[in-house]
């Protein structure tokens, strides 16, 4: 089987495979073919492929050379998508509960898509949970990143022209990007406290150094595989007077709350921010989803009443040397799955990490989910 590995559009720097993961497929009596520079951006050169035995060519070589093509994002167009050939195979994390359309498209060309996004979050699964590798990063770059736009010192200092006092971070949502912003604020010497719908997380919220707010009366979320479910309009009564009493309190906000295939839980109003203090800072994880402040814009920084608000859901590509490497990774195991010991491949459905992950299978909409909106839309 030839795998290609794409170079993604601008704006994403990180790449499926870099040269250690490619080595190991090879070693699987797999053909690789890189696409041009698409590892530049992580600082995995040309060179440095060709030297573990993949083949670099340009991207109409390996679009048309490739049974399969491991690609993070969608093609950016119906144009380029033709450039593929009719049932190729992609891999990547293509978010397909929000995305049924491009779906629906690369169903129409009899592919396969697999989403190592749909991958279940069990403990087999840990070694292919993109989720939790990218997200990983992107709790410990969303303090980072406040921190350079926060006026102030994070840590407690005394000097002799007087003490600073520590800032103070808000974590709403304590899944795996929460736990890492915790941590980070945490080590950078800010006073914490973070909120979850999941009161199970309240030991690893203060097992971090962080005072963890609870609000009585939350809906199971055992099922949700780590993320937010929806919750009664009486519990979120209740939540939000918890959360705007806090948030007025807080120098800096990092939201992370996400419920698959639906917008992003609504957890900070426009009033809220307003009752933050000038200088304040806010960054949105789920910003991608529709955010969890009312007046996130997804990709972009603004101003408001003195608040810097940050949508970035994307903050793993500006790690992209770590976030590529942990990526290929997680993609190697589950090919690992796929590729049998004669180097050939096979999808069996009764594997239910297979299962779940091939939401399109040479054509066939294999997700119920996905299916039924393109049937609606």
């Amino acid at each position: 089987m030839v795998i290609g590995i794409c170079k993604e559009p601008e704006g994403e720097n990180r790449v499926s495979c870099l040269p250690d993961v490619v080595k190991q497929l090879v070693q699987l009596k797999q053909e690789v073919w890189i696409e041009s520079g698409a590892g530049e951006r992580a600082y995995a050169s040309d060179a440095d492929y060709k030297a573990v035995g993949a083949h670099v060519a340009d991207q109409k070589e390996v679009w048309l050379h490739a049974d399969m093509l491991c690609r993070m994002h969608f093609p950016e167009s119906d144009e380029l998508l033709a450039q593929a050939r009719e049932k190729t195979i992609w891999v990547g994390m293509y978010q397909p509960l929000y995305h049924a359309a491009e779906i629906q498209k690369m169903a129409s060309r009899g592919m396969t898509v697999c989403s190592l996004d749909a991958i279940p979050r069990t403990t087999r699964a840990q070694s292919m949970d993109v989720l939790s590798s990218q997200a990983n990063i992107a709790g410990y770059k969303a303090v980072i990143l406040a921190a350079a736009h926060y006026p102030h010192y994070f840590p407690m200092l005394m000097t002799a022209a007087g003490s600073i006092q520590p800032a103070k971070v808000l974590v709403l949502g304590a899944g795996v990007a929460g736990l890492q912003a915790i941590a980070t604020a945490r080590r950078l010497g800010a006073v914490v406290e973070a909120f979850d719908t999941r009161p199970a997380v309240k030991e690893e919220v203060m097992s971090l150094g962080a005072k963890f707010i609870e609000v009585e009366g939350a809906a199971d979320p055992s099922a949700a595989g780590g993320y937010a479910v929806e919750q009664s309009a009486d519990y979120q009564r209740r939540q939000k007077e918890k959360i705007a009493a806090t948030i007025a309190k807080a120098d800096i906000v990092i939201t992370t709350a996400q419920i698959p295939g639906k917008r992003a839980p609504l957890l900070v109003t426009r009033e809220m921010v307003e009752s933050m203090r000038a200088g304040s800072v806010i960054v949105d994880l789920a910003a991608s989803t529709g955010g969890n402040t009312e007046l996130t814009r997804n990709g972009e920084t603004i101003v408001h009443h003195g608040v810097t608000i940050i949508g970035n859901s994307n903050l793993p590509s500006t790690v992209p040397a770590d976030a590529s490497k942990l990526y290929g990774r997680n993609l190697l195991h589950f090919l690992q799955l796929l590729i049998g010991k004669d180097g050939r491949l096979q999808f069996n459905f009764e594997d239910d990490i297979v299962s779940a992950a091939c939401v399109v299978y040479e054509g066939k909409i294999r997700d119920a989910r996905i299916l039924q909106t393109v049937q609606q839309a």
